[in-house]
């Protein structure tokens, strides 16, 4: 008698995605791992098709490689992807807000504050996971506005492959209390339209590499590869 899938039919290629990700983000992958497909399809209870499928994406997304005759790696995050990811997001963002500040309104202004407010109140719980979820429906306001849905996906699947690479226990509290004075001066300038200046400042200060190095060092301080 065939093995009963763990996973429903519908999308199961979407399934498996997601499966795998979340594998990924508590820790059950690590990067530089193996993925067994033999084992993996077995264990899920599924042909090779829909895994290979989800792979393939994870590959496009920078999550895994998978090498010709010798299986799929789980990617490591390396100090130059890091500054990779920092300048595309800050470009993308910058473009995001130019696109998206002069339509929002009051109630798009308010929601922003109040999610950083919610951050506010979740750092000072020691919540992280909260304060990463209001951190990032927060940037989703300006880009969802933009009207641009591939740069909205683009600029997820990097935040994920930053933060969810697996995510880490700890945090550092001084970079997020950093980061929520940040987001009181970019809607600050929003209310003020002065909208290139919010798009800079987003791009030069919030996503900038340099300026937020000393945080990065100490929450990457795990990986192997060190900054020169």
């Amino acid at each position: 008698m065939a093995k009963k899938s763990i996973l429903n039919l519908a999308s199961l290629k979407d399934q498996v995605y997601e499966y795998i990700r979340h594998q990924m983000k508590v820790g059950e992958l690590r990067p530089g791992s193996a993925i067994d497909m033999n084992a993996s399809s077995q264990k899920l209870g599924i042909s090779k098709t829909p895994l290979r499928d989800a792979l393939i994406r994870l590959e496009m997304e920078g999550f895994v490689n998978i090498l010709p005759r010798k299986g799929v790696v789980v990617n490591t995050l390396t100090v130059q992807d890091i500054k990779d990811y920092y300048q595309i997001l800050g470009a993308l963002e910058n473009t995001a807000v130019l696109a998206a500040a002069p339509l929002l309104k009051e109630k798009e202004i308010l929601r922003m504050k109040e999610l950083n407010e919610r951050m506010d109140q979740a750092i000072k719980k020691d919540d992280f996971d909260l304060y990463y979820e209001e951190n990032l429906k927060l940037h989703d306001v300006y880009l969802k506005r933009s009207g641009n849905k591939k740069l909205r996906e683009t600029a997820d699947i990097l935040k994920k492959r930053l933060y969810d690479f697996p995510r880490r226990e700890g945090y550092i509290k001084e970079w997020e209390q950093t980061s929520i004075k940040e987001h009181e001066q970019f809607i600050k300038l929003l209310e003020r339209e002065k909208y290139q200046e919010a798009a800079d400042f987003i791009r030069d200060v919030h996503w900038s590499f340099q300026v937020q190095k000393k945080y990065i060092r100490q929450y990457y301080s795990e990986n192997p590869e060190k900054e020169s």
